[in-house]
């Protein structure tokens, strides 16, 4: 008897060599076991006592050596411990890494900055401040701000790590350095006889880098490459220039006069191709579309003219009621854009005699206009002296986006090509130049220099220099763009402050 009880616990008892991870028994198997049944091989006459299978209907695994789950929300002290054991062993372990986490993610604050000491870290790390924060929780803003302190930073901020967070104190703020723009021009060329007339556009700079000017009678090129002048065409005694237009590849140089006709010139051969008639008076502004030349008259008409044709012009447009002394084509060369002595800007299709769109809010001459190079639409127009104002327009939703005063006459306009960014050029009462960020519109430099009204203004083919010209008779060259990203580390030219004479 003793021998089978002895055989009998053992076989009751389990083997210390069996897996952890065993499945559980039937709830009916289990109650045949209590009754002993199933301890005795020979109670089931079907299976032998080794080939024996038990089948369950679940299997579910024991994790008593992994049941405690080291969360640092729910088990705040020990996983502050285990932090400890682990950081002071790993070398790859950083505490101010934790801390910064806590800071930026889960919007922990802290009055005192990071220690150096790695022990004094891991302290701050197992602080019970962290225990206070619910974690799942609805809260309407991005961050909750602490109480009496300021607002929480902007999750749109250039600085990735808020300047109020535990390491705004240590950790330094690497932003990008504004643009620095030189406030003197770095060449001026003396000018002689450049008009000081509002309605006039004797400047213009050209795609193959040279720059025309009209001065009096007299039409000058000037090569930005080498310096160079040559003078291509003099008009007296009894006519002058009033404007000057490159074509779009540089090679043609159109003019137009004070009797009102248009002359073509070929800038290499220096010499002129023809002269288109159709004004009865001075021609103060031009532009070039692909194929057509329109030009603006105080006679208060646009005429359209094809170079490729023997008539003076091809379409008249009628609309202006007083003279046209601003004019550009779009860069899709779709639409242009006409301002006149009137107040009103006008819109105009290609082949189309009559207006698409007309804005009257302007209450001063409309002559500087500007196409964005940037946005589809988007057009620029300048106010005169009793206006002042920049306002911004999308013709193709017809609105009035956005209007700046700039407390004094604008005479230009011009965008980058290569940033977002628009110039532009004042008269009374300031006589200076303003770089402006767009959308924003703040400002980004105002360059002085001029004695009189800035009232001419042309961009170099790179898009980085702004060429000026006033009454003083001074043309000043400044660099206010950055150049394209391909040249964006040869933007710091060498500066001359060279004075030479255009003629």
């Amino acid at each position: 008897m003793g021998d089978a009880n002895q055989n009998s616990n053992s076989a009751n008892t389990p083997d210390a060599s069996s897996p952890p991870l065993k499945p559980r028994d039937n709830v009916e198997d289990v109650e045949m076991q209590e009754a002993g049944d199933l301890d005795d091989p020979t109670s089931c006459p079907f299976t032998s006592p080794s080939k024996r299978v038990v089948y369950s209907d679940r299997f579910i695994p024991s994790r008593a050596e992994s049941s405690h789950l080291n969360y640092s929300v729910l088990e705040r002290d020990m996983a502050a411990a285990e932090v400890s054991k682990s950081g002071l062993s790993r070398e790859d372990f950083n505490p101010a890494y934790n801390l910064l986490l806590q800071s930026e993610l889960l919007g922990y604050r802290s009055s005192q900055p990071i220690s150096p000491d790695k022990h004094v870290q891991l302290e701050q790390l197992k602080s019970p401040r962290n225990g206070k924060r619910k974690m799942l929780r609805f809260k309407s803003g991005d961050c909750e701000a602490p109480s009496g302190g300021p607002s929480p930073q902007s999750p749109y901020s250039k600085s990735p790590l808020g300047g109020d967070g535990v390491l705004g104190a240590s950790v330094p703020m690497h932003r990008r350095a504004p643009r620095r723009i030189a406030r003197a021009p770095f060449k001026v060329l003396d000018a002689p006889q450049l008009q000081d007339d509002y309605y006039l556009n004797l400047v213009d700079w050209s795609t193959q880098n040279v720059l025309a000017v009209g001065l009096g009678t007299c039409v000058y090129l000037w090569s930005a490459c080498t310096s160079r002048v040559t003078k291509l065409c003099d008009l007296a005694p009894s006519d002058s220039v009033c404007s000057v237009a490159w074509s779009q590849r540089g090679t043609y140089l159109s003019v137009g006069t004070h009797l009102g006709d248009v002359q073509l010139w070929d800038t290499q051969k220096l010499e002129k191709l023809r002269t288109m008639g159709g004004h009865r008076v001075r021609v103060g502004t031009m532009s070039w579309h692909t194929r057509l030349l329109s030009s603006g008259s105080r006679d208060r008409n646009i005429l359209q003219h094809d170079v490729r044709v023997k008539e003076n012009y091809v379409s008249k447009l009628v609309g202006h009621k007083s003279e046209v002394c601003g004019l550009k084509w779009s860069p899709d060369d779709r639409q242009l854009a006409s301002g006149g002595n009137d107040n009103q800007l006008y819109i105009w299709e290609l082949n189309s005699t009559s207006p698409l769109l007309q804005f009257k809010e302007h209450s001063a001459a409309v002559k500087a206009i500007a196409w964005s190079p940037h946005q589809h639409g988007l057009l620029a127009s300048g106010g005169g002296t009793a206006d002042r104002c920049i306002r911004f327009w999308n013709t193709t939703t017809n609105m009035a986006l956005n209007s700046v005063d700039t407390g004094s006459q604008v005479c230009n306009l011009s965008w980058s090509k290569n940033v977002n960014e628009i110039v532009s050029t004042h008269g009374y009462s300031q006589n200076q130049i303003i770089v402006w960020k767009y959308p924003s519109m703040t400002k980004l430099a105002t360059l002085t220099g001029h004695t009189l009204r800035v009232l001419y203004l042309a961009v170099s083919p790179d898009g980085q220099t702004i060429v000026t010209g006033a009454g003083d008779e001074t043309l000043r060259f400044w660099t206010v763009f950055p150049g394209p990203r391909s040249q964006a580390g040869e933007n710091d030219a060498n500066v001359s402050f060279m004075r030479s004479q255009i003629r």
